[in-house]
């Protein structure tokens, strides 16, 4: 099979590709049988993720619409329009057999190609509620897979396949007793991660440093806080005591070690990107989610999923540095909810997700 994957911008739209494919080459057993190239936009975190786990990747131009002003709209249309152009040209010389999206504005020119040569299109909604780019693309595709049932099926165009959200094999055989002696963590005292997503998020940074010192005398802190803001959290680091100092794991981001550092926590607080939907329920984490205020409002959907199934608590972003110590205090303390939220996580874990998408690319690709 000779497979295409696209998808870009976020974590939350590569690493499920990454993780279908894993299924497709170590549990369905097809590595001899599949050739594969990854389609994104030059200099984003597609190419940089996808180069490290060393998959051919071509880049293709792309714009964003939502959100861009009248003026802006001409030459975002143009990079879609030179981007499908260049798409079409590499699915035509690769001999694509199937694409998969995981979506993303970087993703629509890709799906356009497809469609337009004919090569049947697999799209993948990680979010719960579909953003703009889905719903176009799902229009041109042979099946849509989403992570939950509560998307509603009517914007899909009744392509939908329920298959769960996919993460990195990792997640499954992470466990907290390594996961610490990875990081170097104390293995009895309580551990606090924290991210902001692939990206980073300021202001979850920021209330993490107006009150890191009470977090660190109620436990230790794994802090992933994107290249960006990794300077001058890096100079707050330095100017805490030694103990305190040695009780913060900062990091501007984390890749193969991420599933053990979560696996290694009693808590998150975390943005609600479409990954919570599958990587807290996989290590069984409760989280404080802080959904992204802007965007669609696509996290809080996420969000409210996993806060009226039990396993998380949703705090609003501008209350944030307000309620982040005495919340975090709160559950520290209360071993029992923690592992009633933990316990609510794992009830949504779907471990066959990747191989669900990854048998739906067979299917499509063997129906031609």
């Amino acid at each position: 099979m000779r497979l295409v994957l696209c998808g870009g911008g976020t974590g939350g739209h590569i690493y499920p590709a990454l993780s279908v494919l894993e299924a497709l080459t170590h549990e369905l057993g097809l590595e001899d049988q599949l050739d594969v190239l990854y389609l994104g936009q030059a200099g984003a975190l597609e190419d940089e993720l996808v180069s490290r786990v060393g998959i051919p990747f071509q880049t293709v131009p792309a714009g964003p619409v939502r959100g861009r002003y009248p003026w802006q709209l001409p030459g975002s249309l143009l990079r879609v329009l030179l981007g499908t152009w260049r798409a079409r040209r590499a699915l035509a010389r690769f001999g694509a057999q199937v694409v998969l999206s995981t979506g993303g504005y970087a993703s629509v020119p890709v799906a356009m190609a497809a469609w337009t040569k004919g090569v049947p299109l697999v799209v993948f909604l990680p979010d719960v509620l579909p953003g703009w780019a889905v719903r176009f693309m799902s229009r041109l595709a042979a099946r849509v897979a989403v992570s939950t049932s509560m998307t509603p099926a009517r914007m899909l165009d009744g392509k939908v396949r329920v298959t769960g959200y996919p993460v990195r094999r990792d997640f499954w055989l992470a466990d907290k007793t390594e996961g610490r002696r990875r990081l170097g963590l104390d293995l009895e005292e309580k551990v606090l991660f924290i991210s902001g997503a692939s990206q980073g998020a300021r202001s979850i940074n920021e209330a993490v440093a107006a009150s890191l010192r009470g977090l660190l005398e109620l436990c230790q802190v794994v802090h992933v806080c994107g290249q960006r803001d990794y300077p001058w959290l890096k100079e707050v680091r330095a100017s805490l005591n030694g103990n305190l100092r040695e009780r913060y794991f900062l990091f501007p981001y984390l890749h193969e070690e991420l599933p053990w550092a979560m696996a290694a926590a009693d808590l998150a607080v975390t943005r609600a990107g479409a990954s919570v939907l599958g990587e807290l329920p996989a290590v069984g984490l409760p989280a404080v989610l802080v959904p992204y205020p802007h965007a669609g409002g696509h996290q809080r959907h996420n969000a409210r999923y996993l806060e009226e199934a039990g396993a998380a608590l949703v705090v609003e972003d501008g209350r944030l540095k307000d309620e982040l110590l005495p919340l975090v205090g709160q559950l520290l303390s209360d071993e029992r909810r923690r592992q009633e939220m933990a316990a609510a996580a794992r009830r949504l874990a779907r471990p066959d997700a990747a191989r669900n998408i990854a048998r739906l690319l067979l299917e499509v690709s063997q129906a031609r």
